[in-house]
């Protein structure tokens, strides 16, 4: 088990990891379910091997009352029968989005289906939170985030506030590492 991180960026960077929250914020404003949101910030995570953010997204989803079947079922979500068109549509856009690095880009069926089941709103919706997931992924894989969410969970002040999707910033007295108390 890891204990500190690589780097904190989010210290180092505090005005551009505000920006981001900002954007964070906008999102979980939006019309689009929260639910089904939180599946695809885990999909994201788990295409892009992030851990913390898996492991957040999770308790975001348990939070926002999705079933456990599905979240036991996402990483196999093309083979399992838990999941709704919708659904379908808005974790095959994440599994595409998250690979465009690799030098693909998003297929016709998949843009496709992407329109048949979201209005312009929802698709912008669901298009901004895939891309911001893969952000923190990205930044959070590469300083080697620990998925300690107990120690962020106890960070995040219960406000009732929305909470962001990346770490919180550090606390000074426990040697400045992010997401761990």
């Amino acid at each position: 088990y890891r204990v500190g991180v690589r780097f904190d960026p989010y210290s180092a960077a505090p005005d551009a990891y505000e920006a981001s929250l900002g954007l964070a914020r906008q999102l979980r404003s939006s019309l689009l379910d929260g639910g089904l949101r939180s599946l695809v910030e885990i999909r994201a995570s788990q295409v892009n091997g992030c851990a913390f953010c898996s492991a957040l997204h999770l308790n975001d989803a348990r939070k926002a009352g999705v079933p456990q079947v599905k979240l036991d079922s996402l990483a196999g979500w093309t083979d399992s029968i838990h999941f709704s068109d919708q659904e379908r549509a808005a974790l095959d856009l994440t599994d595409a989005v998250c690979r465009v690095g690799d030098g693909r880009r998003v297929g016709q069926a998949t843009w496709a289906s992407a329109r048949a089941h979201f209005d312009d709103d929802e698709l912008a919706n669901l298009l901004f939170p895939i891309a911001l997931v893969n952000f923190y992924n990205r930044i959070n894989v590469a300083v080697e985030m620990p998925d300690d969410i107990a120690a962020f969970d106890e960070r995040t002040p219960s406000t009732g506030a929305p909470k962001a999707v990346g770490p919180t910033p550090p606390d000074r007295r426990h040697g400045g590492t992010v997401g761990v108390a």
